[in-house]
């Protein structure tokens, strides 16, 4: 790993240089009357550290050029700048200081950006949220054992990437690893995909075949979408796991295997446990450790780095030159939900790439359902009516206590499915929120004249009463409570209501202490 400091500013440059040599990271030090590119080229780095201007436009302009090449940079401010901070970040600096900073912070930072460089180059994962982060660690945990792994996650989050990177980081890389996914596999060939079978076990086994399991022998067998295991062959599959043998179909001896299983699934096996299509014997067998794999949409500050790495990718594939995207249009973006999660902006860019206007990207380059998808925001949950007086007239409280909702993602992934919902459901999913009109001098019932409600009618949804000295977390557990009234409780359905992972659903349940069973709703109103 090399790192490059700017002189810009003399002391926490020479602290930093020293303590990185002492220990052992190759590093250079550029003043500002060098030739900061020509240095650049030279020393190749893996990091840049500028100790000062970051208000420069050539410096900018040059460290720009070096980020589509993978570059990480960590800059320090003189001032803080919320506005400057915001477009360096957008720009994909890893980190920007306030000065001043102590040496060992600075240290501290830098030594990150290392590790998790060295990370990222072992695994394929691109990132620098929180949540990536959590994942790179949970895998550096995981490798060195044998035991089974479950992987959530999205479908096109990277679950492969990362059951691949387990078995690379394990005593077993230099063994087979197979990949199957189970829900490709029919129904009735499953059992000999995995287990083999004997010659002549049924009509059509011409000769003996080998399974996966015994093709994996010693290495890592990577089960995906293993919910999709039909209970027939999860019965068995569970008797491989505990005795570590098996018997091809239409065989009599047990063959004795060694492998390491990991599963992967689109949706928290603990439902379908609990809905009765996945055995629990089975399911705590797979679930000695796990990871959650974040979908993009819980990652937004890690879009940057993804789109620039895609591009140098794509660039040198296609033999393209590309020439950057602008601020606006990498804004969009980063807004988009991105249902189909990296794979989609994987393919989005390479796209963006081989079509290339030559000329820098900007918003109108950007297809039209990605634009409009990324700039409609829409609330996950009927907020419903707003008691009078709740806010002050002119609704600007309000209106900040909205736009707070959504910075907690509690937003509708898609316009589709929004659209889908409301011709279900007859719910209007809206980005603004009415108060309640002043009822008429002696208007009754609003089931109509006589009293009785219209068959057919969905019962109207769940109420959130907004005031002001509310406090976000009452606000999201408000939220979270309307849904699960809406879906009757169901834990599913309410977490693509409030567009979040099943699994951070879960999580916040547990911290607000709410029993979903509780919330179903059971009559209208």
């Amino acid at each position: 790993m090399k790192v490059l400091i700017t002189l810009t500013d003399v002391e926490p440059a020479v602290r930093l240089n020293a303590v990185l040599e002492a220990a052992g990271t190759q590093t250079a030090v550029v003043s500002p009357l060098d030739d900061l590119r020509g240095e650049i080229k030279r020393f190749k780095p893996d990091l840049i550290v500028l100790t000062g201007g970051l208000a420069d436009p050539a410096t900018l302009q040059i460290v720009r050029d070096e980020l589509w090449s993978g570059t990480a940079l960590i800059g320090l401010a003189e001032v803080e700048d919320p506005e400057l901070r915001e477009r360096l970040r957008m720009m994909g600096f890893v980190n920007i200081f306030t000065k001043p900073i102590s040496a060992d912070e600075l240290y501290l930072a830098v030594r990150r950006v290392i590790d998790r460089k060295r990370l990222t180059d072992l695994t394929g994962l691109i990132g620098q949220s929180e949540a990536i982060n959590e994942v790179l660690l949970k895998i550096e945990q995981i490798a060195p054992v044998s035991s089974t792994v479950i992987i959530e996650g999205e479908s096109g989050t990277g679950k492969e990437l990362v059951a691949n990177a387990i078995h690379r980081l394990s005593p077993r890389r230099g063994k087979p690893f197979i990949a199957v996914n189970a829900g490709a596999l029919p129904e009735t060939l499953i059992e000999s995909e995995l287990f083999g079978h004997e010659k002549g076990a049924f009509t059509g086994a011409a000769e003996r075949r080998i399974g996966r399991f015994e093709l994996a022998d010693t290495g890592t067998l990577f089960l995906d979408e293993i919910g999709e295991i039909p209970p027939s062959t999860q019965v068995k599959l569970l008797r491989v796991l505990e005795e570590r043998k098996l018997t091809r179909v239409g065989g009599t001896t047990p063959i004795p295997i060694d492998v390491r299983v990991v599963a992967a699934t689109n949706r928290p096996l603990r439902e379908s446990v609990e809905e009765g299509l996945f055995r629990a014997d089975l399911y705590y067998r797979l679930n000695v450790l796990s990871i959650y794999l974040p979908p993009l949409r819980e990652r937004r500050d890690d879009i940057p780095l993804l789109v620039r790495r895609f591009i140098k990718e794509f660039s040198s594939q296609h033999d393209r030159p590309f020439h950057g995207i602008s601020a606006e249009a990498m804004q969009i973006l980063i807004s988009y939900p991105w249902p189909g999660n990296v794979r989609e902006l994987r393919n989005l860019i390479e796209s963006m790439v081989v079509l290339a206007p030559g000329r820098e990207i900007g918003p109108e380059d950007i297809p039209r359902a990605i634009r409009e998808g990324g700039a409609a925001r829409f609330l996950p949950v009927h907020i419903g009516p707003v008691v009078r007086g709740a806010v002050g007239a002119e609704g600007k409280e309000l209106e900040f206590l909205v736009r707070s909702m959504l910075e907690l993602r509690l937003q509708v992934e898609e316009l589709r499915r929004r659209l889908d919902e409301e011709h279900r459901d007859g719910r209007r999913f809206l980005g603004e929120v009415h108060s309640v009109p002043e009822p008429a001098l002696g208007s009754g019932t609003t089931a109509g004249v006589s009293g009785i409600e219209p068959p057919n009618q969905p019962p109207p949804p769940s109420t959130v009463t907004i005031t002001p000295g509310m406090t976000m977390a009452e606000i999201e557990r408000a939220a979270i409570e309307a849904a699960l009234r809406d879906t009757r409780g169901n834990r599913r359905k309410a977490a693509e209501l409030l567009d979040i992972g099943e699994r951070t659903l879960y999580r916040k349940l547990r911290d607000y202490g709410i029993a979903p069973e509780e919330l179903a709703r059971t009559t209208p109103g």
